[in-house]
């Protein structure tokens, strides 16, 4: 079968990488290294291709986000029905909202008026960091996708806010969301002449929603995300984090069967071209960033995802408040999404190199998450 013999063909070595998500962290970590060592060396490769790895390559990987969602959301999926799915979203309000207030108190505090607008970088969150740290904690929990829809929401809030706050910014909102709506209608189209292949979606209306999204300013990556849910797919969710069968015929599946492989390899570059940053001084204003998303996004997303429950949404099945909770923290970590937010907001010099590493410590996330995770026995850390 095809999917076996892709998998064979890679050295067991490089295949153990790929299944276990280690080819992140492993581009990461180069990243980190070359940017210290040999600093004109590594930008100049990042100038040259940052564009191609962040605008286009992370369209793959992002669509494979958005198939995990979709599926469960179709019966039979964790986030099956409408009460399931919306309360993540509703969640997204608190998660978004505490760590811009926190924020905001610690740069008063602090008397550091000149980190006060970069407060937006505070609503990102990076999904390709999200997923991975979960994944690793979680492996296949119904958590997962309630954590994705999570960082989608807060994304969607923190560009909204970038719109509306950065009246500098080139945003071309309604000439790119008109763009964006036309790509939609031809998903839609494609879908009810019941076509199959996945390439004239990818082509002609992921082109499309791409350029939308590009002429409005917004993040390209996210191109395929409101395309994806247009495939033609299962009726029912197989399972999530279940691979597709290399004989699936539906039309998600095989996108998924084609694309998982290069997503991954996109994920290691994606690492490599973001993730240096140049381990400079820490001034005290820098940690007043990581303090407010590691405290304000878990207790924002239990205080959005309380008020959801009171009006009458549900969590997924075997999805309590412990697990909600780690799922916040794995969901606080900006990196490339936040790097995005501090060139948009803050002009080049020491401003921005400090919010730059405010968005780099974030990801102490990902250790808090893990930490927090044994301490509540949730995850892989479970009793059960």
């Amino acid at each position: 079968m095809k999917d076996q013999r892709r998998r064979s063909s890679l050295p067991r070595l490089s295949w153990f990488a790929v299944e276990h998500l280690l080819l992140l962290p492993l581009g990461a970590l180069i990243a980190m290294v070359w940017v210290n060592a040999v600093p004109e060396s590594y930008y100049r490769f990042t100038y040259a291709v940052s564009f191609t790895v962040n605008d286009v390559g992370m369209v793959f990987f992002f669509a494979l986000i958005t198939k995990e969602v979709v599926e469960a959301t179709v019966p039979g999926g964790v986030l099956h029905p409408w009460r399931r799915a919306l309360l993540p979203v509703i969640a997204a309000i608190g998660a978004t909202a505490l760590p811009a207030l926190i924020h905001k108190q610690i740069v008063v505090a602090l008397d550091e008026p000149m980190l006060a607008g970069g407060w937006p970088v505070s609503l990102a969150t990076d999904l390709a960091v999200s997923y991975f740290v979960a994944r690793i904690i979680f492996r296949k929990h119904p958590v997962i996708p309630f954590v994705l829809l999570l960082g989608i929401a807060c994304d969607a809030i923190g560009f909204l806010a970038l719109a509306l706050f950065n009246p500098e910014s080139d945003l071309h909102l309604a000439t790119g969301a008109l763009i964006v709506a036309v790509a939609v209608g031809m998903a839609a189209a494609l879908r009810r002449t019941r076509v199959k292949s996945f390439w004239p979606y990818l082509i002609g209306a992921g082109s499309a929603s791409w350029y939308g999204f590009f002429w409005s300013g917004l993040h390209p990556a996210l191109a395929l995300v409101p395309i994806v849910p247009f495939l033609p797919h299962a009726a029912r969710d197989p399972g999530f984090f279940v691979d597709a069968r290399p004989e699936a015929r539906d039309t998600l599946s095989q996108f998924e069967i084609w694309w998982r492989y290069p997503a991954q390899v996109a994920l290691f570059v994606f690492g490599l071209v973001n993730a240096g940053v140049p381990i400079g001084a820490l001034e005290l204003g820098t940690l007043g960033l990581p303090i407010a998303v590691l405290a304000g996004r878990p207790l924002g997303v239990l205080a959005g995802a309380g008020i959801a429950r009171v009006g009458g949404l549900h969590f997924p099945h075997r999805v309590g408040w412990r697990d909600v909770l780690v799922g916040g923290l794995t969901a606080a970590m900006g990196f490339t999404v936040g790097l995005f937010f501090c060139t948009a907001l803050l002009p080049p010099g020491q401003l921005r190199s400090e919010t730059s590493m405010g968005v780099l410590l974030s990801l102490a996330g990902a250790p808090l998450a893990l930490l927090f995770a044994k301490i509540l026995h949730v995850g892989r850390f479970s009793e059960h």
